[in-house]
């Protein structure tokens, strides 16, 4: 008497169960395009932040290479985006990544010019602290837009340090750990642009030898 009700509660707790999962994987299917459109967009309003749509006229978001030099670059693999216009090179932007921030990697977007000059640099994710550390954030500070224009050569090589090291960057009051390594990080990846300049367009560079 006691095994027919619960016989036919289980039964049901399975087909709920069933009918759970395949609303799930039909909403998924239905939503995929669209986050994917989303997280697209999102990237390529980061991307033109740092490298304007009228100056390339090639889709930036899906010309990518993959390099990988974690020394300079932070990441294992760090994926590219190359910029071109009427085939010649424009920027590259680098996913570059901060190992060492107080709280935690750091997450950028590195625009260096073909000519090794910074198009700019934007953080994309990063758990420092609130108050002090989250000034590397665009809309906190401007700090971020202190690389802007800079080179290898401006400052001078030496002088890419925080101002308490002895550098041309500020600081943050009581935070000094994250824009040193977001600083370093950078004059990293402009290192790894100066020695790979070549090999980063590669499209390019046969279309020029034909």
């Amino acid at each position: 008497m006691i095994k027919h009700p619960v016989s036919i509660a289980g039964i049901l707790l399975a087909l709920f169960a069933t009918a759970g999962t395949a609303l799930v994987a039909v909403t998924n299917d239905l939503t995929a395009d669209r986050i994917a459109e989303n997280e697209r967009q999102a990237l390529l309003s980061s991307l033109s932040a740092l490298v304007p749509m009228e100056q390339i006229d090639n889709d930036i978001v899906s010309d990518t290479i993959t390099v990988r030099e974690p020394d300079l670059l932070g990441g294992e693999e760090t994926l590219v985006y190359l910029g071109h216009k009427q085939g010649k090179p424009v920027a590259a932007v680098f996913a570059s990544v901060v190992p060492n921030g107080y709280s935690g990697p750091i997450k950028l977007l590195v625009a260096v010019h073909s000519d090794g000059t910074l198009g700019g640099v934007r953080v994309i994710s990063h758990k420092e602290t609130p108050g002090l550390g989250d000034k590397i954030e665009e809309s906190r500070s401007d700090w971020i837009h202190s690389f802007d224009g800079k080179s290898l050569s401006n400052p001078k090589f030496s002088r890419w340090k925080v101002k308490k090291d002895g550098g041309d960057f500020d600081q943050f009051t009581g935070a000094t750990i994250t824009p040193r390594a977001i600083v370093a990080a950078v004059k990293n990846t402009l290192i790894y642009f100066d020695k790979h300049r070549e090999s980063l367009f590669p499209d390019t560079r046969k279309a020029e030898q034909k």
